[in-house]
């Protein structure tokens, strides 16, 4: 029995291999099992969950699952312990072959957030195989002639196990002849041979029967065996010889198929035919050596024949047989040890292990969006792999996190409607020469959020509406865009109905943003309508976009000139008088305004003596009337016609009684009068007690406004907006004349806005610097004061003078402007009849209403001053107007 001692030198060596696994393992921050090849279902390896910090109850929410590296599915872990156990059976020497290093290395991934963890399980050899011969009986030709001490080669035996388990010892059975001498190789493995003791005599024994066994250093140990049959012949003394025993090569793999590896040379010392050597693979070398390489028999050239990859095999270890042809023939023996060298021959490959796509526009940075791993099948240099992200400016890069593994993380904000997806290119190299690569296309869709709100081209629309429009007329349509994608921009339209009701006037569709007029506007009733549309879409949650819009009616002359202020009594005209004596005046109104507004007056039959002012409506002799052919009272019916300037014209008649009589008969007509009123003392004081008692009135009511006026202007100051809601908003502006140009009656503005609902603008003040005509032509200022009040209105003088002319004019001087903006004054295509044509003002202290202003008007115009309105001139100018509004 021969016990076999391991060398210092290897024990050294394997303790330093040993240490160097160790810092590797505990560098590599990664988990470690150890499990048992051949371990049964069931086995416990390691409490997985604890080990990596993970909770046993978030296993399944977190969607806890666990990739193995290679082929089979050799351990699971229990969801209800966190327990990784064996699941099928695992031979290690199936897997991992003769490597020292056996492990397989599993992924483990859980969502919520996405981790990866490394783990490795080491397979541990058990010694569960028993060294192996080739052949169960190795025959041995020896010439009785060799020498002592001459050794000859046996076969070795195999061990599928590593380590100790395959470290094997060689004994024969005790004889008298030979010896077992053991040989420790290179590679720490041991070759066993025989060694003559002594010469043999074939006529002694001409053949031996030993028994070799292999015995490996498992526990329990394990045994191989083989019969060696010994034969001696006593012929051809001397067997070829090679000048060494091993011949090391080292050659590059992928060789060109015939190319020569070595040349082998072996001499005999016979003389003759015992000379003549022949060059074979041993009866021992597999079949696939000899499917690779070949040996010529007579010059003894080793060539290759079939691919040598060293991924394959980077070791070859062939026994060589020189054979002489003597009778019986001698042969010699050695081994060709071809080590393989690596060339950079197998390019990088990417596998994706997982891809969380479609990322969400809003993902935080550092989300991990991919795992990717790269492996390559050379070794050293050629595989040693590097990765990068092509084109580096997308907002992704790769983050390493284990050797050759990497994570595709967010490193900068997205936005889809910039980049709605990313095509990427990773790339991955390896450091060879010539160094080899290989890419793979990720194509990363971005989701969409509702980030954008709808938004409109303009924040605001101006429409200008016809009035007397058809009920549900299609007025204007609103149009927001949100470059959001689906539900998120799908958008509907609505008008904010919480501060003022406009479902009666205004409708909005809800998906094609249509604006429809419910209902006829008037202009004399309604002059502006203000609201927001409001456009949201219909992500989660909801964002809204407005826009504000401004409807202007425009007037269409659709009322007729109405004539009012006629007298009861018919004129009378007393006789004789001169050509253009005026005798009256017609006073008519048109609600409408502008061109529609302005009046002109024609009498329907002109062959009388009468005429009538164009615009003033003055009623006067042609030429001069005497009392010839004037008997008793004469009655004449002037009918006057009062046309507006719309399209189509509209007109209203007038007739007017007028009574000639001679100046006798008037003078008669005065006495009788004066004698139905008497003596007429009396009441004329009393008429100057009342007018004292109105002038003071007045006065009175007038610093009323001011004192009121001064109150709410420092309050409105004080606000920061002013809100206008449903109501009056009545511009005034009244010339020395007393044309007014707004009606309060037909200006109405309804307005839509955020302020506090039910907002009244009980006090409006207008200071416009427009110029103001005279009756003598000169431009100056006057000064209106809006106010509020409860009194009730007094009826109308039955002798009040206006002109429906001027009123039109002044009604035209509101206009908007090129931008859009209200501006006081004359339209640019308006031109409008001077005052010279217009009625005189209203004597001083004389109560005016307004144009169009019935019994319940609130507007007023009062006048203090001397001077006398019927006579212009330079005291007129001296009067005070002021114009307030009663509500």
């Amino acid at each position: 029995m021969v016990i076999m001692r391991i060398d210092p030198l290897v024990r050294k060596q394997l303790l330093h291999l040993i240490l160097l696994h160790t810092a590797w393992e505990m560098g590599s921050g990664q988990l470690h099992y150890s499990v048992p090849e051949e371990s049964q279902h069931g086995t416990f390896v390691g409490r997985i969950a604890q080990d990596l910090g993970l909770e046993v109850s978030e296993l399944v929410p977190r969607l806890f699952r666990m990739e193995s590296q290679g082929d089979g599915d050799h351990f699971r872990v229990n969801l209800q312990n966190g327990i990784l156990f064996v699941n099928s059976r695992i031979d290690r020497e199936e897997m991992c072959v003769k490597s020292p290093l056996c492990s397989i290395h599993l992924e483990v991934i859980v969502d919520k957030p996405l981790q990866v963890f490394h783990v490795e399980v080491e397979i541990a050899d058990i010694n569960d195989n028993a060294p192996v011969f080739s052949v169960t009986e190795q025959t041995l030709i020896i010439a009785e002639a060799r020498l002592s001490h001459t050794p000859f080669p046996l076969e070795s035996a195999s061990d599928a196990d590593i380590g100790t388990n395959a470290l094997l010892t060689y004994r024969i059975n005790p004889n008298d002849y030979f010896k077992l001498n053991v040989v420790t190789n290179e590679d720490q493995t041991k070759s066993a041979g025989l060694e003559l003791k002594k010469a043999l005599d074939r006529e002694d024994v001409p053949v031996h029967h030993l028994m070799l066994t292999a015995t490996d250093g498992g526990k329990p140990e394990l045994t191989g065996t083989v019969q060696l049959v010994i034969n001696v012949l006593d012929v051809n003394d001397n067997a070829p010889l090679f000048n060494q025993s091993v011949y090391k090569v080292r050659v590059p793999e992928n060789p060109v198929n015939g190319a020569l590896i070595i040349t082998l040379n072996a001499t005999d010392l016979d003389e003759g035919s015992f000379k003549d050597i022949a060059y074979s693979f041993s009866s021992l070398v597999p079949s696939k050596v000899k499917n690779i390489f070949r040996i010529g028999d007579s010059t003894g050239e080793i060539k290759v024949v079939g691919p040598l990859d060293y991924e394959d095999s980077n070791l070859w270890e062939i026994q060589i047989v020189a054979e002489d042809k003597g009778n019986p023939p001698l042969a010699g023996h050695c081994k060709v040890v071809i080590e393989i060298l690596d060339m950079n021959d197998n390019a990088p490959q990417l596998s994706l292990k997982s891809l969380s796509v479609p990322v969400p526009e809003d993902s935080p940075l550092g989300t991990t969006v991919a795992l990717i791993s790269i492996t390559d099948r050379d070794s050293g240099a050629n595989a040693q792999v590097s990765c990068s992200l092509w084109p580096s400016g997308f907002p992704f890069k790769l983050k390493s996190t284990f050797k050759n593994y990497y994570s595709l993380v967010l490193d900068v904000s997205l936005d889809r409607e910039q980049v709605p997806e990313f095509v990427l290119v990773v790339k991955a190299w390896d450091e060879g020469t010539p160094s080899l690569s290989a890419s793979s296309t990720l194509t990363i869709p971005i989701s969409d959020i509702n980030d954008n709100a709808p938004a409109f081209a303009q924040p605001s629309y101006t429409v200008f509406v016809k009035e007397n429009n058809p009920p549900g007329a299609h007025i204007f349509t609103v149009s927001a865009s949100d470059p959001d994608m689906a539900e998120n921009s799908l958008i509907s339209y609505w008008i904010d109905e919480k501060l003022w009701s406009l479902s009666s006037y205004i409708s909005v569709h809800s998906e094609s943003g249509k604006l429809y007029a419910l209902q006829p506007l008037d202009y004399e009733e309604l002059k502006l309508l203000e609201f927001q549309v409001s456009a949201k879409d219909a992500g989660l949650p909801s964002l809204c976009g407005n826009v504000t819009i401004q409807v202007f009616v425009v007037d269409e002359n659709d009322n007729a000139p109405v004539v009012s202020g006629l007298e009861e009594n018919p004129i009378l005209l007393v006789v004789p008088v001169t050509a253009g004596h005026v005798m009256g005046k017609i006073r008519a109104l048109d609600a409408d305004s502008g061109y529609n507004a302005w009046l002109r007056y024609e009498l329907h039959d002109n062959n009388g003596p009468w005429r009538v002012g164009l615009y003033t409506g003055e009623i006067s002799t042609t030429r001069g009337l005497d009392e010839s052919g004037i008997s008793g009272v004469s009655q004449n019916l002037v009918v006057v016609v009062v046309k507006d300037h719309g399209k189509p014209v509209l007109s209203a008649t007038a007739s007017v009684s007028v009574s000639l009589v001679a100046s006798t008969q008037a003078i008669q007509a005065d006495a009788h009068l004066l004698r139905k009123v008497g003596n007429g003392k009396d009441q004329v004081e009393n008429v100057n007690v009342y007018l004292i008692i109105a002038i003071c009135s007045v006065s009175s009511l007038f610093l009323l406004v001011i004192v009121i006026y001064t109150v709410l202007r420092c309050h409105s100051q004080a606000k920061e907006a002013m809100a206008y809601g449903p109501g009056t908003a009545t511009l005034v502006c009244a010339s020395e004349v007393g044309s007014w140009s707004y009606s309060n009656r037909h200006s109405h503005i309804l307005a839509g806005v955020s302020g506090e609902a039910g907002a009244k603008s009980d006090l409006m003040v207008f200071t416009p610097n427009i110029p103001v005509f005279a009756e003598n032509g000169n431009v100056g200022n006057t000064k209106e004061l809006v106010a509020n009040s409860s009194a009730e209105p007094k009826p109308p003088n039955p002798d009040w003078r206006y002109s429906a002319s001027l009123r039109a004019g002044m009604q035209g001087a509101v206009h908007m402007d090129e931008a859009g903006a209200l501006r006081v004054g004359p339209g640019p295509e308006q031109q409008w009849p001077t005052v010279s044509s217009a009625t005189t003002e209203p004597e001083a202290g004389e109560v005016s209403p307004p144009v169009g202003a019935g019994v319940n008007s609130n507007s007023w115009t009062f006048k203090y001053g001397p001077g006398n309105s019927k006579q212009p001139g330079p005291e007129s100018k001296k009067q005070t107007q002021v114009s307030f509004l009663l509500r």
